[in-house]
């Protein structure tokens, strides 16, 4: 299997997830509960995906207990941009901190 990347929008009562592959197509999506039943349902819909890491939206602001949860669970997770795991991915994106003469990536 290729790699993925987990991309996590957190929420208040929800985290939803997108899971791209390394060609960019969508391999899996969902909406979890921050509970703990809807945690670890988050955690093994992940986990079907052996080469895979996390991109956590907001690690140190709203997405910080579910980052540090899954860190603790052995997860690689970094904080990801707030514009979408896409844009850590296509290499024909900006990132979303750039100024617009710069060149994408």
């Amino acid at each position: 299997m290729a790699q993925v990347i987990i991309g996590v929008d957190p929420h208040k009562r929800s985290a939803t997830i997108e899971i791209i592959n390394d060609r960019e197509v969508t391999v899996g999506q969902g909406r979890f509960a921050t509970d703990r039943e809807g945690y670890k349902a988050m955690l093994a819909a992940g986990r079907k995906h052996p080469d895979r890491f996390w991109a956590v939206e907001g690690c140190s602001g709203i997405g910080r207990h579910v980052a540090q949860r899954l860190v603790a669970d052995g997860e690689t997770v970094i904080d990801g941009p707030a514009s979408g795991a896409s844009a850590a991915t296509s290499p024909d994106s900006q990132p979303p901190y750039a100024p617009a003469t710069t060149t994408p990536w």
